[in-house]
């Protein structure tokens, strides 16, 4: 039995669809454990490019058998277009399952989302206006709506009653919009819930089942660790948890399960939104990194913010998640650089500390500077043909994440790869 995790170790956009594109083909199951489809993985294979957001990356190879886990909340009618669109391209979908146990985002969450937003002004957070948090917030309010319900049209309109006649007074009185048609409503649900009934399953006792036959697993989150509600740069985060440590309730899973952790970084720093970003950039560095790297958010289409490779919190979420080994990707997107940075500590109030402290607006990054290779990195397969100065930065990374470097990336194809470690999954 392998089971392997699967994390994003920054803000978010680190590249993890092309890992778990390419570590698919040896797995038996590929299930996605948190989130909604409020990020997304961009995966390029001889089918074409597709910006995937609720469907795991795993789809594309014929064997794997893909899961979409209780811990992801779904937006029905995202799902489906995705479903369409993944269809349309001749990807085989029999092999998709959904969450019976996972929560819906409505169409009040949505609105929801965007108004309070727009009440916040000047101290919104940048969300991506999908309605994730209030989704989220509802499931913890045990006032949410489930895959399951969509398929039972009594316990629905019950459900649905209830819950609309609550946010339809906060709509209007709160914020002084328009009520939602519980009609149109509950209509579009029941109407949404034919059409995926045919990907619902227990999911919970698939990845059990799969478990006990020893098969091979592996399991995706969205958006990264520094976005982490718990562990991330709070308020400027996600509303669940992108760690390893979600994996279990995410999937229905113990912790015993779990063999390996692989962290997912890009070769510098990118986040969306906004937030504190110690090692961000405002120069030429700064577009030439963007522009090079098309670094543009995959859902929302807003230009990333670019900063230097920050090891300070590389090795926080390396200790949060148990990374063993971690990937480096986008090497080749630095190849025209001749100088290159990374954060190895930081000065915090007069002190220097190698530490993540909590309010990281507070935060001077110390740097330490290395010679760029000035040459290009996207045709090579060898660790060991890597220009000496593209091998000395990646070792010295190693050095500071503190894991085994067991993949570099130098493009967004499958074959524009390095694997350093063959035995991942």
């Amino acid at each position: 039995m392998t089971v392997v995790v699967a994390v994003g170790a920054q803000w978010g956009d680190e590249g993890k669809g092309k890992l778990v594109d390419l570590l698919a083909e040896r797995a038996s199951v590929v299930a996605r454990y948190q989130g909604g489809n409020n990020a997304g993985h961009t995966v390029i294979n001889p089918l074409g490019e597709f910006r995937l957001q609720l469907v795991p990356a795993g789809i594309f190879d014929p064997k794997t058998t893909c899961i979409i886990g209780n811990g992801v909340v779904v937006d029905p009618g995202s799902l489906l277009t995705e479903i369409e669109l993944l269809s349309s391209k001749g990807v085989d979908l029999d092999r998709l399952f959904l969450s019976e146990r996972a929560h819906v985002v409505m169409p009040y969450h949505i609105l929801q989302d965007r108004l309070e937003e727009q009440a916040k002004g000047p101290r919104s957070i940048g969300t991506t206006g999908r309605g994730i948090g209030p989704a989220y917030a509802d499931k913890v309010s045990r006032i949410g709506i489930r895959v399951a319900d969509l398929l039972d049209k009594d316990l629905l309109h019950e459900r649905l009653e209830f819950v609309l006649a609550l946010k339809n007074r906060m709509l209007t009185k709160l914020y002084d919009a328009d009520p939602l048609s519980f009609k149109e409503t509950y209509d579009a649900c029941i109407e949404q819930g034919a059409r995926l009934s045919r990907y619902v399953a227990d999911t919970c006792l698939m990845m059990q089942q799969a478990v006990a036959r020893n098969e091979k697993v592996l399991l995706e989150g969205a958006q990264g660790t520094l976005l982490d509600v718990d562990f991330g740069t709070y308020p400027f985060v996600t509303s669940s948890s992108p760690t390893a440590g979600a994996v279990c309730s995410g999937v229905g899973l113990p912790p015993t399960a779990v063999d390996k952790v692989i962290g997912v970084y890009k070769a510098y720093c990118t986040r969306v939104g906004e937030g504190p970003f110690p090692t961000e950039v405002k120069d030429e560095a700064e577009q030439t990194i963007r522009e090079r790297g098309h670094e543009y958010g995959t859902v929302t289409g807003r230009p990333r913010r670019i900063g230097w490779f920050d090891a300070v919190l590389a090795r926080h979420t390396a200790r949060i998640n148990g990374f063993g080994y971690f990937v480096v990707n986008r090497l080749d997107i630095l190849d025209t650089l001749p100088t290159l940075k990374i954060c190895t500590r930081y000065v915090v109030d007069g002190v220097e500390t190698e530490n993540a402290p909590v309010r990281l607006e507070r935060c001077e990054p110390i740097y330490e500077e290395h010679p760029g290779w000035l040459a290009e990195t996207g045709h090579i397969r060898s660790f060991g043909d890597l220009p000496p100065q593209a091998r000395n930065y990646l070792e010295r990374l190693a050095e500071l994440v503190g894991a085994k470097l067991a993949i570099v990336s130098v493009g967004p194809r499958r074959e524009d790869t390095i694997m350093i470690l063959d035995d991942l999954l």
